[in-house]
Order: structure tokens, then C-alpha cells, then sequence
């Protein structure tokens, strides 16, 4: 029976010490700590990956806490199970003691594999009913700001003042789509998109 350390962190220059040190206090060997520098939006991350392989009836897997192993629940869910069902193996969420499916609970003889499937399922309702809440606000506070006339998105570029000078050059062929645009400091599309609201039945020119 192997003991393993798993380790997140979303990106490279985050620092994994934290971590590195829970797992070694558990104690977890240093050579049997996996660690991974990716988003934890799903398990598709090759250290985890490559942890889930080697492990065996009684082995043990070790994290800090729950959202190190990852930030969906219901992949979490997924992963649990695979993790102490399907492949035997056991789970110790350090900063959460009653995520440890090793030892029996004192009352009526429940295991602990029982007991954290059951708190593991409530944080996934309580996460789910908390993104819900979030989607909510968000709408109403959009709804809202919207009926006091708040506009969304970036603001529109204002013509500068040589706009007309340019523009009359253009339309006499005087200077190329592109030379415009330059002068005015904006882009092709936003150019054509200015001649387009000041005349709306002139299609875009496709020239240079």
C-alpha cells in the first residue's frame, strides 16, 4: 500500500510550497508527490493523470484540500468515485477531516468512505446553488443597470476632427482605404463602419 501527494496550482509562477509542505507533515515521500501547474476546470492534466494510473486497492491519496484536486464538483464527484469505488483506493483531504475515507466512523459502525461521499455530495449542492445565486445576481444586476440606461461593451470610437477632411479625399481617390484608416487612426473595419452609418445603403469598398 503506496501513500501519494497530489499538488495544483493554476499556473507556473504560483508558489506550491504551501502544499508541498502539508503533504510532507503528513507524511507523504517527496518522490511520490504529483504535481500539476494547470487550470482545475477538469482532470485532463497529465500529473494527475499519470497518478490515477499507478494506483491500487489500499493505495492512499493525499491533497490539501478539496479545490486542489479540482473546481467542478460534479467532476470531483466523478473522480471520487473512480478514485475510491472503482479502483479500491483511499482519499484525505487535509484541511477537511471528514473528507478521509479511511477509518470507520464511532457511530453505528458507518465507514468513513460513506460518510465523505456524503459530505462531498452536499458541497456539490451547496457549490451548485452558490454558481445559481451568482448567475442570478449578475442577470438582475445587468437587467438593472441596463433600465437606468447603462450600456455594456466598449464605447464606440468618436470620428476625429479631421474625419470629414480624410473621408473627401477618399471618396476623390485621393488616398487608399488603408492610408485613411491610418490617418485617423482606427482600423479598416471601423473606417467602413463610420461611411456605413453616415450613408447606410453604401456597401463596404473592398479596395486597398
Amino acid at each position: 500500500m503506496a501513500t501519494y501527494g497530489y499538488v495544483r496550482v493554476s499556473s507556473r509562477d504560483q508558489n506550491v510550497n504551501r502544499q508541498l509542505d502539508a503533504l510532507g507533515a503528513f507524511p507523504v515521500s517527496s518522490e511520490n508527490i504529483f504535481v500539476d501547474h494547470m487550470s482545475g476546470k477538469d482532470f485532463d492534466r497529465p500529473s494527475y493523470q499519470r497518478l490515477v494510473g499507478l494506483l491500487a486497492p489500499g493505495d492512499l491519496v493525499v491533497v490539501s484540500s478539496i479545490d486542489r484536486l479540482g473546481r467542478d464538483y460534479e467532476e470531483i464527484i466523478a473522480q471520487w468515485r473512480r478514485i475510491t469505488h472503482d479502483l479500491g483506493a483511499d482519499i484525505v483531504v487535509l484541511d477537511m477531516p471528514l473528507l478521509d475515507t479511511r477509518a470507520p466512523a464511532a457511530a453505528g459502525g458507518v465507514t468513513g468512505r460513506f460518510i465523505s461521499d456524503l459530505v462531498l455530495q452536499v458541497l456539490s449542492y451547496v457549490a451548485q446553488v452558490e454558481r445559481e445565486n451568482i448567475r442570478r445576481r449578475q442577470a438582475e444586476g445587468i437587467a438593472a443597470a441596463r433600465a437606468r440606461g447603462t450600456r455594456f461593451g466598449r464605447p464606440r470610437k468618436e470620428r476625429p476632427d479631421h474625419y470629414r477632411e480624410v473621408l473627401c479625399s477618399y471618396e476623390l481617390g485621393e488616398l487608399s482605404k488603408t492610408r485613411a484608416a491610418s490617418l485617423l487612426s482606427v482600423s479598416r473595419s471601423t473606417f467602413d463602419r463610420w461611411r456605413e452609418q453616415e450613408d447606410p445603403s453604401q456597401p463596404r469598398a473592398s479596395g486597398m
